[in-house]
């Protein structure tokens, strides 16, 4: 009888000496403990993460909205404009072959 499943092999990447090295690891990828703020009106959490060779942060947060609708839209408004000035200002610069710096959204994409 012919085998009709193949069979996937993945080179294993070591813990790293920040990773949690529990079953928060998984097999592409390395994550840290989360680091808690609360306290402040809500909760935010930052994750460090290793996938092959990159390094990034991933961030969580939880945020009471408003109960009237118009102010929630208002606080969601807000809170993407911050986010993306979090990501203008911690996100990696690229440099153009030219020397102009440009910034990269998350989708690769310059802008």
């Amino acid at each position: 009888m012919a085998r009709i499943m193949g069979r996937f092999t993945r080179l294993e990447i070591p813990h790293t000496d920040w990773c949690a090295g529990d079953h928060r690891c998984g097999v592409a990828e390395h994550r840290s403990a989360d680091i808690t703020a609360d306290g402040i009106g809500g909760r935010a959490w930052l994750t460090r993460i290793r996938a092959g060779n990159r390094e990034y942060v991933e961030i969580r947060a939880r945020i009471p909205l408003h109960a009237r609708d118009d102010v929630a839209r208002s606080q969601l408004a807000t809170a993407l404009h911050l986010m993306r000035e979090l990501l203008t200002e911690v996100a990696p610069r690229f440099v153009r072959l030219s020397g102009h710096d440009q910034r990269r959204a998350i989708t690769g994409r310059s802008v």
